[in-house]
């Protein structure tokens, strides 16, 4: 659909007005509500010299307050822009100043973050508080403007025409600075109706005037979807999950903590009948499974009863963790191999009772598995190649034209998405995921795929997490290295992981190094941290110190 994201969202708002959109603790917004909060605060953006291509930047915990942000935003046909909420000031006054960054809406918890950045970018003439803050966070001063009080002294902005208008979002990756992926909203409706309408089994609407129609035939019999994406909405997968839910007639519930809470989300399943939940892997997957096993061992079970379906996008969700969540629910474990720059490439679906696979999936109509030439590489032939997937013409990094011609290249006359992604293609048509090809660590001339390592790690009784990287060696480039999250109550030594890991994989591929800490450093999108995992095997950082958790913690660490 050729929209402005505003107008699909507008047309679901007129049908759905009195729903509940949205629920965050305690509050919640009807359609009606959402609209005229977006539409007061999009008002005081226009005042403020806001406009079309103008960016955003939206520096805010998921509730609310960031739904609305974003809306306000697509209405003036300006471009939102995600911040993670972990940045330092530096690091938000790089992300600020690349993309030129027109105002800023951000937790007051932040506010010394943000003001501290601003003050090295020059384009960042707007600042608007949520909250009030503790002190010491909070911005003083008259140039900054709460955000309540500035939707109560709007009136709110008229509806208008617009066309079909640009949406970016930021991607950390596991290395290096953000960069900043480029779409139409054309390209954005299909990605998000798919984490909607796609779920429900309903054909995705090419028209406002059949969206339109849809939503009434669904608005009938209530809500299709009630999600909750435990990812943050500064991830693709919590934004898109979110708006996805929303436009096919859904509503969305995030959790109050800013820290990850399973049993807040096991909790919450129940008490807002949820169906949909989001997650990112193992990451949040793990610490799930541990509340709803301790909550059943203790004789006060959750209910799961409304439960079905859990979608996990990007990162590892290993097939023990998926039995034991089956274990306490009739759902399906959905997990997808997608990127922000496009995709998705593969699927991989568990019921209770089937034979759970960790990395094995199935391609996605469009999607391949090529070689450097862009040749299918051959079925059952064992052969790694790269996922690849159909690409928009206008689809590019923010001002990195080498970088986009890197991951979005022509072969056969069209344009592919190759994200770096490995897999290889069995001969029953089924593929194995390998990882990202920039984890691949060179040993004495031999390639270990990092994530292949880690995946047998994990399977042993005493691991709870692990993380795999090379490290520089004089004899053999690199050698492989482990860093390990053993479980509380099993005594595990690195010579009994090396041993399990030499049973199962080649010799090679056994770690050299192994280094036991309490807890692995992600970001909250559940990406690893390979910088501090490295620094951490060569002894540059002290484990004990590294990470300030305990293995019964989970791995997911928040500010």
């Amino acid at each position: 659909m050729r929209e402005n994201f505003a107008s699909v969202l507008e047309t679901v708002a007129d049908v759905r007005a009195e729903r509940v959109a949205v629920t965050h603790g305690e509050r919640s917004r009807t359609w009606a509500q959402l609209d005229e909060r977006a539409s007061r605060l999009a008002a005081f953006l226009a005042g403020c010299r806001i406009g079309q291509d103008d960016r955003v930047a939206i520096a805010l915990y998921n509730g609310i307050e960031y739904l609305e942000s974003v809306f306000a935003v697509l209405k003036l046909r300006a471009i939102p822009v995600n911040v993670n909420y972990r940045y330092r000031a530096d690091e938000m006054a790089h992300l600020f100043g690349d993309a030129a960054v027109a105002a800023v809406i951000f937790d007051a918890s932040l506010g010394s973050r943000v003001e501290q950045a601003q003050a090295s970018v020059p384009s960042v003439r707007t600042l608007i508080q949520v909250g009030d803050g503790v002190a010491g966070d909070a911005v003083a001063g008259s140039a900054v403007r709460r955000y309540e009080a500035v939707i109560d002294a709007a009136a709110p902005l008229p509806r208008a025409v617009r066309g079909v208008d640009r949406w970016l979002m930021y991607t950390g990756g596991t290395t290096g600075k953000p960069k900043g992926v480029l779409v139409s909203h054309a390209w954005l409706y299909p990605v998000v109706t798919a984490n909607g309408f796609g779920l429900i089994g309903e054909t995705i609407p090419g028209s406002l005037e059949e969206l339109r129609s849809v939503t009434q035939r669904l608005a009938s019999t209530g809500d299709a979807l009630v999600c909750l994406p435990a990812p943050p909405l500064m991830h693709a997968t919590g934004m898109y999950t979110t708006l996805g839910a929303l436009v096919a007639s859904g509503r969305v519930v995030f959790l109050t903590g800013r820290s990850y809470d399973p049993d807040e989300l096991a909790a919450a399943v129940g008490r807002q009948r949820v169906d949909t939940i989001s997650i990112v892997g193992d990451v949040f997957a793990l610490p799930l499974a541990d509340a709803l096993d301790r909550a059943a061992a203790e004789g006060r079970p959750y209910d799961l009863s409304s439960l079905r379906r859990v979608l996990s996008v990007g990162v590892t969700w290993s097939a023990d963790v998926k039995r034991r969540l089956l274990a306490h629910g009739d759902f399906v474990c959905r997990d997808l191999v997608a990127a922000s720059e496009g995709g998705p490439f593969a699927i991989s679906q568990t019921r209770r009772g089937d034979a759970a696979v960790t990395s094995r999936f199935t391609l996605l109509p469009g999607a391949r598995v090529i070689d450097d030439a862009g040749l299918d590489v051959v079925a059952g032939s064992g052969q790694v190649g790269m996922l690849a997937a159909p690409a928009d013409d206008e689809i590019r990094y923010l001002g990195d034209e080498a970088k986009t011609a890197q991951t979005f290249r022509t072969f056969g006359g069209r344009r592919w998405v190759v994200t770096g992604d490995l897999a290889s293609l069995e001969a029953d048509g089924s593929i194995t995921f390998h990882g990202r090809g920039s984890r691949i660590i060179n040993t004495g001339g031999e390639k270990v795929f990092a994530e292949e390592v880690e995946q047998v790690l994990i399977e042993h009784p005493g691991v709870r997490d692990a993380l795999v990287v090379g490290l520089p060696d004089p004899r053999w480039g690199h050698r492989v290295s482990a860093v390990v999250v053993p479980v509380s109550d099993h005594q595990v030594s690195a010579d009994s992981l090396v041993g399990y890991v030499a049973d199962r994989l080649a010799g090679y591929k056994q770690p050299r190094t192994v280094v036991f800490v309490s807890g692995i450093r992600r970001s909250p999108s559940g990406k690893a941290d390979l910088d501090w995992a490295r620094a951490v095997a060569a002894g540059e950082i002290p484990p004990d110190l590294s990470v300030p958790a305990t293995p019964a913690s989970g791995s997911v660490i928040y500010p």
